[in-house]
């Protein structure tokens, strides 16, 4: 909902507005399952659309597909309403389209395979060095025949054509080794079983049709059904690759503006870069840092900040938390992390906050007019104006047959490309080389044969190895598409077999992870115990010297009163009555005994 021209988010008597202005600066929105994030991004992209914004939003629950239905009272919903004292409140659909790459609850989106080039689908099939070399070279070769490569079957047959004339290619575009061509195959089979050969298709998708505005100019809400896509690792990685690449690659620079030229929101984001290739990471990364200058905003919804990559998280600037529930100690970990991502509000702990807050309630913290980050709120999230829930297959089948796009993009094309003449070169060859006949026949060498063969071409497409008799057409399109099932049946077996392992590795690791933790953490007990043993220790040595101090300090003061004692002892008995007798008779005894000393020396001397 829009407030004095800003996106209103939340918050009553505190009120939290994302600025149009900051608003391509990016963000992310997180929280546990349940705690309302799928409201918080119908009231953003709402709010986007009433601003003249076009919207884009991956799907991956279906709840967002009620997009185009006006919501419906309620008590709760009432209740809500009135809470925030909004008087101008009203139900509302906004403009939707719906998009789906297996075309199904949806306009279909196809791209080629010429679009997404060789450096792309090289990373994206996460190939070697060699291969993504190889794979270069095969564009290339393509290039300089003018063979067009729209789809899978044009850069496999291809691959074939290349890999049977190596030896032709050699001296011009460098050595090709089959070997190489199978490993590139079998991990386009992998890409086709997971439904590749709907998306590289033509038509090719436009990505300009997603800016467009309704006729009241509201943004056009776009949204991906991402239900089937999402568990398609491969497949969903590639699509997001491609897309990001050509938002990156065909938006023209624009710099800062009022508003943001379009707005992305990838739902479910853990999704994305949970087992994603690298380079994957790497461009999204790239692209998130450039494409602000582009007049996009992108907004990545999980349910923990962990779950995105801390060097993109860095560029998340617009931020809301909803609430994280902490039973493990990483889980409280994350808690702190999250809640030190945020300017401290003095009126609340914002770590306790985190754990606490009720269902449709935020932590919000939005870039201010100058691009710094303002002190973290605790608010509720507004409610959203269209319905809570999925608009119903019949809705959006109804929607999306009346969208001017659908007649653009409904139909997939099929012209005359690299397949269709390398076909034809096969169909004219009166006696291909040996190798033809083993690269044909290797795993991951598909040729598509057709049923009947017209008598012109009825010659052998392939000699045979020994010296039996030469196969007809048929016989050898049948050998061969008998081969391509028993290779896809192996690829699907390699793959079933792949992420078998890759999920006891998973597992293994998760093990080993817990394993280690434990490890950790009866280190630190450990370490604990010591500490408090040392500490015990301390104290325990602390207590005796202060007992010696005392009992010292006693003993001298014992000493000093015995010294004081004999002392008074001495004195009284100086001062009692026979003492003095005795001193007194000893004094006059004296005196007699000095005068006739005295006497009888003066005497001897006068004499």
């Amino acid at each position: 909902m829009l407030y004095d021209n800003k996106i209103w988010v939340g918050g009553t008597d505190k009120k939290c507005f994302n600025k149009p202005a900051m608003a391509n600066r990016h963000g992310f929105i997180a929280g546990a399952t349940g705690t309302g994030k799928s409201t918080t991004i119908k009231v953003l992209a709402e709010s986007f659309s009433d601003l003249g914004v076009p919207v884009f939003l991956a799907d991956i629950k279906g709840d967002m597909s009620g997009l185009s239905c006006a919501g419906q009272s309620s008590a709760d919903m009432d209740e809500r309403i009135a809470k925030f004292g909004i008087d101008n409140f009203a139900f509302q659909s906004y403009p939707t389209t719906y998009y789906d790459v297996f075309g199904q609850m949806g306009i279909p989106m196809r791209t080629t395979i010429s679009e997404i080039g060789p450096i792309l689908l090289g990373r994206m099939l996460n190939l070697s060095d060699v291969q993504r070399a190889v794979l270069s070279t095969v564009f290339r070769i393509a290039d300089d025949n003018n063979w067009l490569v729209l789809d899978l079957k044009d850069l496999r047959l291809l691959l074939t054509y290349v890999g049977d004339h190596a030896s032709e290619y050699k001296l011009q575009y460098g050595n090709i080794a089959t070997a190489t061509i199978g490993a590139i195959q079998r991990n386009l089979a992998l890409l086709s079983d997971e439904g590749a050969d709907v998306f590289f298709s033509e038509p090719a998708f436009d990505i300009s049709d997603f800016i467009k505005c309704d006729a009241s100019g509201r943004g056009v809400i776009n949204v991906l059904n991402a239900t089937e896509l999402f568990n398609k690792p491969l497949l969903y990685s590639t699509f997001m690759l491609w897309l990001m690449s050509e938002l990156y690659e065909n938006l023209p620079e624009v710099g800062d503006q009022a508003k943001p030229k379009m707005v992305f929101f990838f739902d479910e984001a853990h999704l994305l870069f949970d087992g994603a290739p690298a380079f994957l990471i790497e461009k999204i990364d790239q692209i998130v840092r450039l494409i602000r200058s582009k007049g996009v905003g992108i907004y990545f919804i999980s349910q923990s900040p962990r779950d995105i990559p801390e060097n993109i998280l860095n560029q998340l600037q617009n931020r809301i938390q909803h609430a994280l529930r902490a039973y493990t100690p990483a889980e409280q970990k994350n808690i702190k992390a999250a809640a030190e991502s945020y300017r401290t509000n003095p009126n609340f702990d914002t770590e306790t906050a985190i754990s606490e807050l009720a269902v449709g309630e935020a932590l919000i913290s939005m870039l201010d007019e100058t691009g710094a980050p303002e002190v973290v709120e605790r608010a509720f999230i507004l409610p959203p104006q269209s319905y809570i829930g999925s608009a119903g297959f019949e809705k959006i089948d109804e929607l999306t047959k009346a969208d001017p796009l659908y007649a653009k993009y409904k139909d997939a094309v099929d012209p005359e490309s690299a397949y269709e003449i390398l076909m034809g070169k096969y169909g004219q060859a009166t006696s291909p080389s040996a190798s033809v006949t083993s690269t044909v026949s290797e795993p991951d060498k598909y040729i598509s044969m057709p049923e009947e063969e017209p008598e012109a071409a009825a010659a052998p497409v392939v000699a045979a190895a020994s010296s039996d008799a030469a196969k007809t057409d048929k016989e050898r399109a049948a050998e061969i598409r008998e081969q391509r099932e028993l290779d896809r049946q192996e690829d699907r077996e390699r793959r079933i077999e792949q992420q078998e392992r890759r999920e006891q590795e998973r597992q293994e690791d998760r093990e080993r992870k817990e394993e280690e933790r434990l490890k950790k953490e009866e280190e630190k007990a450990r370490k604990e115990q010591e500490r408090l043993e040392e500490k015990a220790k301390k104290e325990e040595e602390k207590a005796r010297k202060e007992q010696e101090r005392l009992e010292e300090k006693a003993r001298k003061e014992a000493e000093k009163q015995a010294e004081k004692e004999a002392k008074e002892k001495e004195k009284a008995k100086k001062n009692s009555p026979l003492t003095k007798i005795a001193n007194s008779a000893m004094t006059s005894a004296g005196r007699q005994i000095g005068s006739s000393l005295i006497r009888g020396i003066f005497g001897n001397l006068l004499k």
